[in-house]
């Protein structure tokens, strides 16, 4: 097994679960969830999540330019962000996979798949 977990953050529905105004800039409200999420590279999530974490966050729609940075590799989703979470997961069998998202049925598909899933509360950004 890969020793380093893969902590997939869903961008859409974390930005869109918090009321900052985030709807009139949604690739600055992404931009500002990616560079929240860096220190989780090393520390992980405690006490759920030990550091270091490779730490991936899928963006879609108008977040689609929001590059990657040192410590988050950003997915740019080619169609659906539920979709290439999916893929993210499946495509990593023998690691730890964990999910932020608060999608229902995106939580269904990826548990399926035998990732662990929060929602975006679970994040101390």
């Amino acid at each position: 097994m890969e020793p380093t977990p893969l902590l997939i953050v869903d961008a859409a529905n974390v930005v869109g679960s918090r009321p900052d105004g985030w709807w009139r800039d949604r690739a600055g409200a992404t931009a500002r969830l990616r560079d929240a999420l860096v220190p989780l590279a090393d520390s992980g999530v405690p006490p759920q999540l030990a550091g270091p974490a490779e730490v991936v966050l899928v963006v879609e729609g108008a977040a689609r330019g929001v590059p990657a940075v040192p410590g988050v590799r950003v997915v740019a989703a080619p169609g659906s962000g539920d979709d290439t979470i999916v893929d993210l997961v499946g495509a990593a069998p023998g690691r730890r996979r964990l999910v932020v998202t608060a999608d229902r049925e995106l939580r269904s598909r990826v548990g399926a798949l035998g990732a662990e899933v929060h929602g975006p509360r679970w994040l101390p950004t």
